[in-house]
């Protein structure tokens, strides 16, 4: 269940859209993503990186377009607020303190997830060490994880 905020999808759930294939499938029937009934955002950061993997996945104009249109069924949010570089900071030194070395990219998706009050939505367990349950910290980042064998009942 996702936070007051919605959720904040992460890059691989979008892969997984437009790839249409069966975990794409089932993310969008179990979350309604394409109904639109429960809020959700994406990361500047994510949209960056998608288009750079349309690049090196050589995707071409079909899926690209179908990239465009997904992208605009979602509210963006930028990095560029003081309390998501804040987030930024301390995420990335907490996670390298404590034996953590996330990818640039994930930092900015969970700093933008603390900040916006937003359930992580993920295929894979880059978030995993900074989501509950986890002691001695003010601060959460919850994330939701879709295993990625999921697939509609045949």
């Amino acid at each position: 269940m996702a936070l007051p905020g919605g959720y904040l999808l992460d890059t691989n759930i979008l892969v997984h859209l437009v790839r249409d294939n069966d975990l794409g499938k089932y993310i969008d029937a179990t979350y309604a993503l394409s109904v639109g009934t429960n809020p959700f955002l994406l990361c500047v950061v994510t949209v960056g990186e998608l288009y750079s993997l349309a690049i090196k996945f050589n995707w071409g104009a079909a899926k690209r377009a179908t990239l465009d249109a997904l992208l605009d069924n979602f509210t963006w949010q930028d990095i560029s607020d003081p309390q998501i570089l804040g987030a930024y900071g301390e995420l990335d030194a907490w996670s390298l303190a404590t034996g953590h070395k996330m990818g640039k990219n994930d930092i900015w998706i969970a700093a933008t997830a603390r900040v916006t009050n937003t359930t992580v939505l993920t295929t894979d367990t880059d978030f995993d060490h900074l989501h509950p349950p986890h002691s001695g910290r003010s601060w959460q980042v919850d994330r939701e994880w879709v295993n990625p064998s999921s697939k509609l009942p045949s």
